[in-house]
């Protein structure tokens, strides 16, 4: 670098650098501004780059937590929706078990009265409400021995009354019911005109068929 001295208005000397040196060096500043703003440029550049990346990431964590949440919520609520559902079948089943049972009950004590009660006047009709009312084996058998059954009866001149005392649902599905009851029969024939009392205890399978209840099986243990 070139230098040269020139006197001073207040006395000595005064050092100044050459024009071409003075030129070059306010060439070299602007270059040198440029290339501090591109380092500048770029390092701001990469600082977007990283904080977009931190922002994309960011975001696709918040997405895949609120699938997640939502894959939650609806795996919660299916099963809610699942388990009310069961809740619900149960307590139908349960009302159309305990429907069945009663319904059976009733026709059971119907039926019973029916079988137990003889009068000779009305010998057919009887026969007929104890068919009428029964199913399946039962059925079958008091057809096959009705005839037989009819006459002795007649010949014995034999009347009798049942009573239903009392009467239980041993068990129960919506088709099937098997029922227990408690019978009292008053009971007089020609040996013996004076009626007495016969206590006997029923067991009564009832069947739905074509929406009633029919007795398929009577026994008296």
């Amino acid at each position: 670098m070139k230098t040269r001295t020139e006197p001073s208005l207040h006395g000595g000397s005064q050092t100044r650098r050459d024009d071409d040196t003075a030129t070059a060096e306010s060439v070299d500043a602007p270059a040198k501004v440029e290339a501090d703003e591109e380092d500048s440029a770029g390092t701001h550049t990469v600082d977007a780059d990283r904080a977009q990346s931190s922002e994309d990431a960011g975001a696709a964590r918040l997405g895949w937590t609120s699938r997640a949440i939502r894959g939650a919520a609806a795996a919660v609520l299916i099963c809610a929706v699942a388990g009310a559902a069961g809740e619900a079948w149960l307590i139908v089943h349960q009302h159309q078990k305990a429907n069945a049972a009663h319904q059976a009950l009733t026709a059971a004590t119907t039926f019973v009265n029916a079988l137990t009660t003889v009068d000779t006047n009305a010998i057919d009709k009887e026969f007929d409400d104890v068919l009428g009312g029964s199913t399946g084996e039962f059925k079958n058998m008091y057809t096959k021995s009705s005839a037989q059954l009819r006459r002795v009866l007649i010949d014995n001149k034999a009347a009798a009354h049942g009573t239903v005392v009392e009467a239980a649902v041993e068990s129960a599905t919506t088709d099937k019911v098997v029922v227990l009851l408690f019978v009292d029969q008053s009971v007089s024939n020609q040996q013996a005109p004076d009626a007495q009392i016969d206590r006997s205890r029923v067991k009564i399978t009832m069947e739905k068929v074509d929406r009633r209840w029919l007795a398929s099986e009577v026994e008296m243990p």
